[in-house]
């Protein structure tokens, strides 16, 4: 009984990481990924009373255990899909509303700081990972991984109970971590815009109403 109670378990294991990572599965193939998450439960016990964190350390074991030039790309793939897992798991919270950001008066708004929403995850892309997921998730031909022609941020997030995502270049990407990593307020965002002139007001807003349209923020705590 209790041979048949652990093949079960073992089972279950497995079922969860195949979920949580269908893509480095569809990557994979049923066997190498079968040998590697047997590997992986072995090196990584589940410690949680629930197994909604199980394959919390799975991106890390992949470059520790696997060896050969794809590793880095796998690794990614692991990053960006657990990414996916954190966001749709993530606390509740209310996004700042456009509207609530129109009603600032001119005195508020250089001071408007900032943050993401607790589901927001923000993830630097090396290679055409997204591409791969959506190859997997569309039950597609799988495309060779590629290093990217420059690095972009993907941003995975919640809105309800759908999942969201999008790539952003360089010039954004470094206005929303600015914002919502380095403390910034919208004063100094508009100074980081130099290179815009005296547009750069006029993009920081237009990033701004983007973002908030996506429900990605919330303002930043005293």
């Amino acid at each position: 009984g209790l041979q048949i109670y652990h093949h079960a378990y073992r089972a279950r294991l497995l079922e969860v990481l195949r979920e949580d990572f269908p893509a480095v599965h569809y990557w994979l193939g049923d066997e190498q990924f079968e040998q590697l998450a047997n590997a992986y439960i072995k090196a990584n016990p589940s410690r949680h009373f629930s197994l909604r964190w199980l394959g919390e350390r799975f991106a890390g074991f992949i470059q520790q255990h696997l060896h050969g030039e794809q590793t880095s790309a796998l690794v990614e793939l692991a990053q960006l899909e657990w990414c996916f897992t954190l966001a749709f798991d993530a606390a509740d919270a209310e996004p700042l509303s456009l509207e609530q950001v129109a009603s600032l008066t001119a005195d508020e708004w250089p001071a408007l700081q900032l943050q993401w929403l607790p589901s927001v995850q923000s993830l630097p892309l090396a290679y055409n990972s997204l591409a791969l997921w959506q190859a997997a998730k569309a039950g597609a031909e799988f495309p060779s991984s590629e290093l990217l022609q420059e690095p972009k941020l993907c941003l995975i997030w919640r809105q309800q109970l759908v999942s969201h995502y999008r790539s952003l270049d360089s010039a954004e990407a470094a206005a929303l971590q600015g914002m919502c990593v380095s403390g910034w307020n919208f004063a100094q965002l508009c100074e980081e815009l130099v290179e815009y002139g005296e547009q750069a007001p006029v993009k920081a807003a237009g990033w701004l109403k983007q973002w908030l349209s996506e429900e990605l923020l919330q303002r930043r705590a005293d």
